[in-house]
Parts: structure tokens; C-alpha cells; sequence
């Protein structure tokens, strides 16, 4: 059962979500967290979605802000408003539906919600998908225009074949941010899932965020996938294997 819901964040924007409920028992509840500039819309978000909802897993998956269908201004947004839309959702769950049990993240979305981790204390688990470990990693995509941003303030930078405005704060917010000190704090199991022919984020940085984690933790390799997770078998064993893994805890 799919149902079309927005929640506010706090800066007062709406944000756009779809929360997918089990008709069978649910076990738990999930926040699924997505890759810088993507949307809640992205097949492999779908297929992972439906792959935990299979496990009696609702999941709630929702747009940043200003990306997708969610309001406010993408340009004004940064990595730590990205964390504070996560427990904004946590929130949302937990005064409508039932406190969130698991956070997945995919790329930069798997570095928000290892920060997130340390503000939503009803988690039982979390999993990351083709994280870097640091979340200044994404300054490589708009590397030519640093330049530009540094002197205007502002530039526009193609992603994907899109257009975002790219502000000075966004920069200085990701590069101040360390995952490998907020990973040494973590207590809570934690799924590590990267393909080792990511050219996107490397492997390198799950073994980064693997090396910093506390047992229990585990690491899926989702061979030959690529970084969005294009070919459906493989979101769909990505999906199978952080429900089959998380059911354990919830």
C-alpha cells in the first residue's frame, strides 16, 4: 500500500514523501535517504523499497529539500540540512506511524544517515549503499567550477545532465564534516554495500567506513553494479539483502 504524504522540515518547507506499507505484519519501519540530486522517484529507491516492504518493512522515502517534489531552495541547502530533513522524517514517523527502526542511505544520502544516526535514538540499524567516506567527496562533480563559486559566491553546475546552483556554504558544509570520527561512535549494527567497479565513489571508502565501525557490521559486494544501481537485479539484491540482514534486528 503506497500512500503520497508531505511532512514539514524546519525550516517550514513541505516536504514530498511516499510511505510504502506491508499488507502483512510490519516488523518495523525505514527511512530510505538518496543520492546528491536524485529523488525518492529513482528506480533502484523503488526496488529497494519494495524489496523491504516484501519483509514486512514499511519504508518512507522522500525527496531532500528542493529536489523532486519537495519545496525550498536547493542552492540554499547543504549535507547538514540533508541530516535535519532525515529527523524531520524520523519525527514525522514517529508522531503519525511508529519510531523509525532503520535508516538506508544511498551515496551521499549513506553519509547523512550515519550523521543522523547520533539524533534518532529509536534506531535498531542502519545501511549504507555506495558511501563515500567523507562528505566532501561530492566536490569532485563540480571541481571546474570551484573556482567560480569561490569568487561569485555561486555557480551553476551540470549533474547528471541537470542544472544546480552550487553556493559557497554547500562546499564549506561538506568539507567540514569527518564520517570516519561519527562512525567511531556508532553502537548500532551497520550494513556497509558498495560495488567494487563504482568509478562514482570508490571502494575505498566502504573499507574506510567498515575499518572506523564497531562490530556487529557487515559488508555486502554488489559486483559489477554500477553507482546508481542502473541494472534492476542489482537494486533488487541490494533491497533482499538489507531486509534479510535488518529483519534480524527489527
Amino acid at each position: 500500500m503506497y500512500q503520497n504524504i508531505k511532512f514539514e522540515n524546519n525550516n517550514g518547507d513541505q516536504l514530498a514523501a511516499i510511505l510504502e506499507i506491508p499488507e502483512s505484519k510490519i516488523i518495523g519501519y525505514a527511512i530510505f535517504a538518496h543520492c546528491f540530486t536524485c529523488s525518492k522517484n529513482l528506480n533502484a529507491v523503488r526496488n529497494i523499497g519494495k524489496a523491504l516492504v516484501a519483509k514486512g518493512i514499511a519504508v518512507l522515502r522522500f525527496d531532500f529539500t528542493g529536489l523532486g517534489e519537495s519545496e525550498g531552495i536547493f542552492e540554499n541547502s547543504n549535507f547538514s540540512s540533508n541530516v535535519e530533513d532525515l529527523v524531520s522524517a524520523a519525527n514525522f514517523l514517529t508522531v503519525h506511524h511508529q519510531a523509525p527502526d532503520l535508516l538506508i542511505g544511498h551515496s551521499l544520502g549513506g553519509a547523512a544517515v550515519i550523521f543522523a544516526t547520533g539524533k534518532i535514538t529509536s534506531l535498531k540499524a542502519i545501511a549504507t549503499i555506495g558511501a563515500p567516506a567523507n562528505p566532501g567527496h561530492v566536490a569532485h562533480l563540480f571541481e571546474h567550477k570551484k573556482e567560480e563559486i569561490k569568487s561569485e559566491g555561486v555557480a551553476n553546475v551540470s549533474i547528471g545532465g541537470r542544472s544546480f546552483k552550487v553556493k559557497q556554504q554547500f562546499l564549506d558544509d561538506i568539507q567540514s564534516k569527518k564520517i570516519e570520527e561519527v562512525t567511531k561512535n556508532l553502537r548500532i549494527p551497520l550494513m556497509v554495500l558498495h560495488s567494487p567497479s563504482d568509478t562514482t565513489v570508490e571502494i575505498s571508502n566502504a573499507a574506510r567506513i567498515y575499518k572506523a565501525a564497531h562490530h556487529p557490521k557487515n559488508f555486502i559486494s554488489l559486483d559489477k553494479a554500477d553507482h546508481l544501481l542502473s541494472n534492476q537485479d542489482d537494486s533488487v539484491f541490494a533491497g533482499t539483502m538489507i531486509a534479510t540482514w535488518a529483519s534480524r534486528y527489527l
